[in-house]
């Protein structure tokens, strides 16, 4: 029915708050049979972590009104009707224009979020009140046809060694797909550019290693069947799902960080909305200690300079982007015009 509605005791920094569900039984998950109040269940029972992982950033709500096999869109405005107690915060996009996104500060806003149908969360390497300096550097290890996430275990196990030599320590979760994503934490003292020509840095440095399984080829036709590291995800206002935050995959799999004794036995479709919250109770949180410390990207801008010196400069940009400096060329190899032969 459409008055059909709910209300969910949601536990928080302020107390506790009355969050109001209504089509708590609308399936979002058909295999499974998970529902919209299942959903906002898992909210608050991994609530404290996801606040921890994604809250004081800005972030892009991924809705699907009618379930994940449905239409869907990106907010990044904050929803109309937002309550009194969830915040927004102005951001720059690539264009240069300003716009207001959410901001989640306690796990009731992330169930207020569930009720304006949002299934994944994609929050901001950078916080809230200085959005424009990331304080996470972020990796997305991403297997092209023909691998899975078995490829990228030992691309994202070397990674760890080379961030580690750039004085970078490493945290790990799986994507909820076939990729990981790798994050660092950094001291928010340099602006978007500079983080992406990091990550180019580490990637290349990764490629090196290992090229038969690395690549950091923008355009696919180039990359095989390696793992790309995809530097783009670097850029501003370009973001992946968080950490505990649902994908919209059949089997409602859930971007988890693991630890990394763990990753070589971890199989991601194992973590859903069904189980994380158990897991969460008897693992605990392998991203508790985050932030306990932060990195500085000194030694990854020292390596990306060293590579600019030795003919390896900028790599192409997301297509939506303005064209950048240094930027090559944004045509696929197999359609550039080739030079006369005559």
């Amino acid at each position: 029915m459409a008055s059909e509605a709910i209300v969910l005791p949601v536990e928080g920094p302020h107390g506790p708050r009355e969050m109001r569900i209504s089509s708590p039984g609308r399936v979002l998950w058909p295999e499974p049979g998970i529902t919209k109040l299942d959903l906002a269940n898992y909210m608050v029972a991994v609530g404290e972590a996801f606040v921890a992982a994604n809250g004081d950033r800005p972030v892009s709500l991924q809705r699907f009104p009618g379930g994940i096999d449905g239409e869907q869109f990106f907010s990044k405005n904050p929803p109309k009707g937002a309550p009194e107690f969830v915040r927004s915060v102005m951001v720059v996009y690539p264009s240069g224009r300003t716009h207001p996104q959410l901001v989640i500060d306690e796990p009731a806003a992330a169930v207020w979020a569930v009720q304006m149908n949002t299934v994944v969360f994609h929050p901001w390497p950078s916080r809230a009140e200085d959005s424009d300096n990331p304080d996470q550097l972020r990796i997305d290890l991403d297997p092209q046809p023909g691998t899975d996430f078995d490829d990228a275990i030992p691309a994202a196990l070397e990674l760890r060694s080379v961030l580690a030599e750039a004085g970078l320590d490493a945290f790990v979760k799986t994507s909820g797909n076939r990729g990981i994503h790798v994050f660092a934490p950094i001291e928010p003292t340099h602006e978007f550019l500079d983080v992406r020509h990091a990550v180019i840095a580490a990637a290349r440095e990764l490629e090196r290693r290992m090229p038969q399984k690395v690549t950091t080829a923008w355009w696919k036709e180039e990359r095989g069947t390696r793992v790309f590291v995809d530097f783009n995800q670097a850029n501003r206002d370009r973001t992946m799902a968080g950490a505990y935050s649902p994908r919209a995959l059949a089997h409602a799999s859930v971007s988890c960080p693991i630890e990394w004794d763990e990753l070589e036995g971890t199989d991601p479709r194992s973590h859903t909305i069904e189980t994380v919250p158990e897991r969460l109770r008897t693992v605990g949180d392998p991203w508790a200690r985050m932030h306990s410390t932060s990195g500085i990207l000194d030694v990854l801008l020292g390596w990306w300079e060293r590579d600019v010196a030795a003919g390896l400069g900028e790599l192409p940009f997301p297509p939506d982007f303005p064209k950048m400096p240094g930027e090559p060329p944004r045509v696929q190899p197999s359609r550039a015009r080739k030079p006369d032969a005559s």
